[in-house]
């Protein structure tokens, strides 16, 4: 829960920093903080980066389809689209992981369950993205922040699949992909769009709330989960997400929520919970507690619970 409210007020904050900062600015700013943070703490915890080039090759790699890319895309994408909307179209990294995580994974296979929630969750994406309409901004602005969800998802199986089997520390982990995705940023930086950066009180706290809370605090978060309950159930968190993103948006930007966005969340998440099965484990009454020391469901081999992305 900590994690989806960190990534759901992001984009809010995402929103009011690009009134002082181009996209560009904004990602490498946040990726800074970020990694001072971790380094920060991997030194006070003692915690070894890793090394080998081969490694750094795999995070470097995890960095730009986990950090650099979603976040240009959705700093982009916020210009000319809500944030609330950007945060439901986020929502879709689940279904997008199920997804790539059947097609990368070996021990992801595609089942007719899982073919029929894909489906219905694409039809929930193509209804909140609202092709018919501009009510909710531009369509590339929407096309960006669903190419966030997608380089998210392809982050989340990368990771999982190269980075997982290491046993890296979740500390270690973070600190050292966002340090990567902070020089990837810093090299392509000079090639964008720059003009002179305006700190208000407002934007200058959107940059300290990402850089130190959306960006260095959720990515330690998000690789201990994915290293104790795999990619699909790590991914999950993006269900929450979305309430998060509509409500703050509406609240703190007054944003207007749409039928579609409302009508297109819900049905991605319906195809989501029936291609993951939740559905059906909602309606289950359990005959008795687990014993104190049994593991949780969630938790159980991770080749299966990972599978579901």
């Amino acid at each position: 829960m900590l994690q989806a409210a960190l990534w759901g007020s992001s984009f809010t904050f995402i929103k009011a920093s690009l009134h002082g900062l181009t996209p560009g600015q904004l990602v490498l700013a946040r990726l800074l903080l970020g990694t001072v943070v971790l380094l920060a703490l991997a030194a006070l915890r003692r915690v070894g980066l890793p090394k080998g080039l081969g490694l750094w090759g795999h995070v470097a790699a995890a960095a730009l389809f986990g950090n650099v890319l979603p976040f240009l895309l959705l700093s982009y994408g916020e210009r000319s689209t809500g944030a609330g909307l950007a945060g439901v179209l986020v929502g879709a990294t689940p279904l997008l992981t199920l997804g790539i995580a059947t097609a990368a994974l070996p021990a992801e296979r595609a089942t007719a369950r899982k073919t029929v929630g894909l489906l219905l969750g694409f039809v929930g994406v193509v209804v909140v993205i609202g092709p018919w309409s501009d009510a909710t901004g531009s369509l590339s602005g929407r096309a960006a922040c669903f190419g966030a969800a997608l380089s998210y998802a392809t982050g989340y199986v990368y990771v999982r699949k190269f980075l997982s089997p290491r046993a890296l520390a979740p500390l270690a982990a973070a600190a050292s992909q966002l340090l990567a995705a902070a020089v990837l940023m810093a090299v392509a930086l000079p090639f964008m769009t720059w003009h002179t950066m305006h700190f208000t009180g407002k934007v200058t706290l959107s940059i300290l709330f990402l850089g130190l809370f959306s960006t260095g605090l959720a990515y330690v978060l998000y690789f201990r989960l994915i290293n104790d309950i795999g990619a699909t159930n790590a991914s999950a968190v993006n269900y929450v997400v979305p309430v998060a993103a509509v409500l703050i948006g509406a609240i703190a930007l007054g944003e207007t929520v749409s039928w579609n966005l409302l009508v297109g969340g819900v049905i991605v998440l319906i195809g989501m919970g029936y291609a993951e099965n939740r559905l059906g484990q909602l309606r289950r009454t359990p005959k008795a507690a687990p014993p104190a020391d049994a593991p949780v469901a969630a938790a159980a081999p991770a080749t299966k619970a990972e599978e579901r992305r």
